[in-house]
């Protein structure tokens, strides 16, 4: 038997616990820290009374994690199962009642359906296994890339009629949220937010710093924008780029490699040991292509697993 009940903000280290068992279990290390967990807990539009589960054997151990997270207004609703290793069955029924909650978030919103997606490390054998029995497929890839940097990384020249501005003013944040939208629209899982909606998200997120927002404006306009965070920061001990983005008319013109191999020398003389980011395999542009050809490499694959009700 095990004791179900609400997540607390004051579970986060309880949660991060247990969630690095797990981790250690499938990938050899934890892969979320504390803070991620206590992001996790205050992300806007989560219910901690209605999204979250925490289970509890009769010893009074923790051992599953569980949540359902909507999308916005969309129909689309992110959810997670977490259990220690060695127990068997609750990720079975857990997967079963994040589901359900999965519908509710999506007919709250209006909808008749609902699509859940569940991220699985490429090597969780056993999680696939289960994702299958409960009707989800793989949807898509998101590969962790990651470079070195050994000293100093030379800064790229500053392409003609390129002008570059960070995150600290509400005028550029706003010209960046913009870039983002368009140039993610096509995208995996891209659900359009207004700007209220994007910067009270990222504002609620202890990694983010906007100074390592960088945008670049072509011939005064808005053209691409690099947003980078402290999200492996405390574990790896690099940097993190978020979001890389150009709008569709400047696309083709190198910028978004030009931001890439700018972060590169940014993260270097911050002293951080690598840059990391995420890619989707079926990315709309050919954007695996450039990170390889910058020199990032893969080290880990998170399949998507989707399941439409």
């Amino acid at each position: 038997m095990h004791t179900i009940r609400r997540p607390r903000l004051e579970d986060a280290a309880a949660i991060h616990e247990l969630v690095a068992a797990y981790d250690t279990s499938v990938i050899g290390r934890p892969d979320m820290t504390l803070d991620d967990i206590a992001d996790e807990l205050v992300e806007p539009g989560f219910d901690r009374d209605k999204d979250g589960w925490l289970a509890y054997d009769a010893d009074g151990t923790l051992v599953a994690w569980a949540w359902a997270c909507a999308n916005g207004d969309s129909d689309l609703v992110e959810i997670e199962v977490i259990t220690r290793p060695g127990v068997e069955g609750l990720a079975d029924e857990l997967l079963g009642t994040v589901t359900g909650r999965a519908r509710e978030l999506a007919a709250e919103r209006g909808h008749d359906g609902v699509t859940a997606d569940l991220g699985i490390y490429r090597v969780d054998q056993a999680k696939q296994v289960l994702a299958k029995a409960h009707g989800f497929e793989p949807a898509t890839s998101f590969h962790r890339m990651r470079i070195d940097h050994e000293g100093p990384v030379e800064p790229p020249a500053v392409p003609a009629g390129v002008t570059l501005h960070t995150g600290e003013s509400e005028e550029v944040r706003r010209e960046a949220h913009r870039v983002q939208q368009e140039g993610f629209a096509q995208h995996f899982g891209f659900v359009k937010a207004d700007y209220e909606q994007w910067y009270e998200r990222r504002q609620a997120q202890s990694v983010t710093d906007w100074s390592q927002l960088t945008l670049a404006r072509l011939d005064g306009r808005p053209a691409a924008v690099l947003i980078g965070t402290n999200q492996f920061l405390a574990d790896e001990d690099c940097g993190y780029v978020l979001t890389l983005a150009a709008l569709p008319e400047f696309r083709g013109r190198g910028l978004g490699r030009f931001l890439l191999r700018n972060a590169f020398a940014a993260d270097a003389a911050r002293g951080r040991k690598g840059t990391i980011l995420h890619v989707d395999s079926n990315n709309t542009t050919p954007a695996l292509g450039l990170y390889e050809s910058a020199g990032m490499r893969p080290v880990m694959v998170i399949d998507v697993w989707r399941r439409r009700l």
